[in-house]
Order: structure tokens, then sequence, then C-alpha cells
């Protein structure tokens, strides 16, 4: 069978879907479309065969580009002539999908979130539900990584059926196994995600500095991209020592290694966090929001805290609730963080689901 995977970004295939993409070319021939970027090659490696996307802009909202990249798709899929094609996040979903749906080309969609344009309500929802509506009617399967997304497009007629649910991306058990709990001098709090407002930096910031203040063994680092708007701050609060920041980093598995804590004080909409996931799976204890994509992976006081969402004063709060424990009741914390992805976020679940879709059409003889 020939698969063709579209996705906008070649990081979320490499980084989350590896593992997958390894499990088809063993017995398919396998193809992505993405724009170039530095994870083409290692993904080419893997024995997939790569197709270019130069139309595909993340965060374009020119209507006569986007009608573009919908006769783009059908050209590749004219030309590549897949027997299934599988599709990652809203503009390969939607666009995507028109184009499968009019060539009758099976296809399975990934909800990977809903995106701040559905979060955020408004005329930029009603357009983005519109495409999501269009783009998703005949897939042969629907997935969503967390129930509020679910029942959102569920209530809003853009898919009524032939849809289920996945453990987000899960996470590879062999790859983030627990790693020995620290019991140093220090205890380590750590920020992983793009430093940007809606992943919550400035509260944990905030909570950064009022805590250095009360308790100087602690340290706060931060690892992403730093969007530019917190250039200066991060460069301030470095040299002052309130935060160590670490800038992007391409191997997590040494920081998840120091680190005493994971705080993920995100409201942005995410479909299931890959930090929370890895920082578990490591036997990391997690302090997060109580909003989808994020309270799925966290039992309250069991393996980490749940905080209110943009609210620092909670987050300090719930910090040093973290900082009263004993060496041993914070290890037991990411102990039972460990024990939960492994019974519910194990990856080898996700691949067999797409295994699943991919014998459908094998046995349909499409």
């Amino acid at each position: 069978m020939r698969i063709l995977i579209l996705a906008n970004i070649g990081i979320g295939l490499y980084k989350f879907r590896r593992e997958l993409l390894e499990e088809l070319v063993k017995e398919h021939e396998v193809f992505f479309c993405i724009p170039n970027d530095e994870y083409v090659e290692p993904i080419k490696a893997l024995g997939c065969q790569f197709i270019d996307n130069p139309l595909l802009d993340r965060h374009g909202t020119n209507p006569v580009k986007e009608l573009k990249l919908i006769g783009f798709y059908k050209n590749v899929l004219r030309s590549i002539k897949p027997n299934i094609v599988f599709t990652y996040t809203i503009k390969p979903n939607a666009y995507g999908g028109m184009a499968c749906a009019s060539l009758g080309i099976p296809y399975v969609v990934n909800v990977t979130g809903l995106g701040t344009a559905v979060e955020n309500g408004g005329l930029m929802q009603r357009v983005a539900l519109m495409l999501y509506k269009a783009g998703l009617r005949k897939a042969q399967k629907v997935f969503f990584q967390n129930t509020e997304n679910r029942d959102f497009m569920v209530s809003r007629g853009v898919v009524k059926d032939r849809y289920d649910m996945l453990p987000g991306s899960g996470v590879n058990l062999d790859q983030y196994q627990t790693q020995p709990y620290p019991n140093g001098e220090t205890i380590d709090f750590v920020f992983i995600a793009r430093v940007m407002k809606e992943k919550g930096i400035d509260q944990y910031l905030e909570a950064a500095k009022v805590i250095r203040e009360r308790h100087p063994e602690t340290r706060f680092h931060i690892c992403g991209f730093c969007e530019q708007n917190y250039e200066q701050t991060l460069r301030e609060l470095s040299d002052n020592g309130t935060v160590i920041y670490h800038g992007l980093v391409a191997d997590m598995k040494p920081i998840y290694c120091m680190a005493s804590c994971t705080v993920h004080p995100t409201y942005y909409p995410e479909g299931l966090s890959n930090v929370l996931l890895e920082s578990a799976a490591s036997g990391r204890p997690i302090i997060t929001t109580n909003r989808s994509g994020c309270r799925e992976v966290i039992t309250d006081d069991v393996n980490g805290f749940i905080v209110k969402q943009q609210d620092s004063a909670d987050l300090i709060e719930k910090i040093e609730k973290f900082l009263a424990l004993s060496n041993a009741e914070r290890k037991a914390m990411g102990l039972a963080g460990r024990a939960k992805v492994e019974s519910e976020f194990d990856r080898k679940i996700v691949i067999q689901k797409y295994l699943e879709e991919t014998k459908k059409v094998c046995k349909n003889g499409l």
C-alpha cells in the first residue's frame, strides 16, 4: 500500500510519530508532505519519501493562497495515488481532507488541538469550523486527543460519527524511562514550552521571583524557543539569577533527569501535552493547569498539583505545597505519574489504532 502523511511541520512527525512511521515502512510505501525543514532528512532516513510543500503557511489567512493549497494537495494525491492519507493539524486536516474527499481517497484525521482560532470564538471560530466541517465530512476516522475537543466538535455538528479517542501522541516508555529522583542541594523546577504568553510564562516568571526570595535553594529553569517580546525579560532575569534559560533543547532527557518537578501553567488550546507525558514517564511530578490537554495526565495530589489558569498566586501556593513535601514524597509522586502513563498513555496504543485503520483499507481492497 501507499500511505501519504500530510502535516505542517517536521518536528511533530519526527518527535511524536517516529515509531508509527517506523512501523508503517515495514510493509508499506510511505510518503510525507510538509514544508522543507531540518527534520526532513531524519524522516527520510526512516525510509519515508519526501514531498515538499512550499505553499503551507501555518499562520497565513490569505484566501487565494489557501485555495492554492487545496489544489496543491489534489495534485499530490493524483501523482502519488495513495491508498490512505493521514493528516495532522488544522490546515492539513481541513484542506487535505477536502482534497481527499473530492477524489474519493480514504483519510484519517488527527485533531491535535483546536487552536486559538477556535478557542477565541468570533468570526475566526466560525471560519475555522466551516473549514473543519468541509474537511472532516468524509473522513474514515477522526481521532481526538481529549474529550473536550471531541464534545465541542460533535456539538457543533463538525463530526457525527466515525470518531475515536487517542491518548494524545502517547509516549515512548522505552525512550523516556524512570530517572533516579534528584536528592541534591537544590530543588529544580522546569518550564518546557515555547516562551509565549498562552503557555503561562508570565505566571511561571512571577512564581520564580517570589519563590526564589523565600526559598533560595530553588532553581527555575526554562527550555524552549523564545518569542521576541520575552527576550529582554529572560535576559534580565537570567542575569540576576531568577531563572536559568537553556534555549531550545534538542535532547530533553538530561533536563528531566535534573528536574525535581515540571511546571506547565499553559492555557493554550492543546490536544494533549507531550511535555507532561514525557515528564511523567521520566518519573517527575507535574504542576499544571485545570484544562483539557493537561488534566488528563494528572491526578491532583497524587502525581502533582492542579492550578487555576492565569493565576500566579495559585501557582505560587502549589509550588509552596510541593516544597513542603519530603524528598521521598516527591519521588512517590513521580512514580505515580510513571504508573499512570504506563497504563493509559503508551505510544503503542496510538500505533495500534492507526494500524487498524490501515487494515480496513487493505480489507476493502482499496
